[in-house]
């Protein structure tokens, strides 16, 4: 089940790819149904805070009407930054599934683990590396387009 969320996530990632976005997705998975999604819009929106985790959490907030996403399962393409995992914490949300591992920015496990921490009043379960080749491969697929973009306007 956690890898048919995941590919919905990496749909979402692929529509910031589009966008020429880094291509983060997520969703958010209540009762067994996605009832949000989201994916990076810092550039199109000039906000830092569009990352797809945060959209996918105002959107379920919303959805379900209220700020405790309890009982729901965040599935995101590469591990959370700070201020997501920050985010995710204050909306409780029980679980969260991660694509790839974000070894110079993650907070989820990687350089440090913000969701598990001692002083965190809510913790949760955390599942790693599903998908992580598909998620790995759509992450570096853009970076290696940049890459190329910028070799081609010199």
């Amino acid at each position: 089940m956690d890898e048919k969320f995941m590919y919905e996530a990496i749909k979402e990632g692929q529509k910031a790819y589009e966008l020429g976005e880094v291509p983060i997705g997520a969703v958010i998975v209540y009762d067994n149904q996605i009832i949000a999604r989201g994916y990076n819009k810092k550039e199109m929106t000039n906000n830092p805070t569009s990352h797809g985790e945060m959209e996918a959490i105002i959107e379920a907030s919303e959805k379900l009407g209220r700020w405790r996403l309890s009982g729901c399962t965040l599935y995101v393409t590469l591990e959370p930054c700070s201020m997501c995992a920050g985010a995710i914490i204050n909306a409780r949300i029980d679980r969260l599934v991660i694509g790839t591992m974000d070894e110079k920015r993650g907070c989820c496990g990687s350089k440090i683990n913000i969701l598990n921490h001692s002083i965190s009043n809510h913790k949760m379960d955390i599942k790693y590396d599903v998908l992580k080749d598909e998620c790995s491969f759509l992450l570096s697929s853009f970076f290696t387009e940049i890459r190329q973009k910028k070799i081609d306007n010199k």
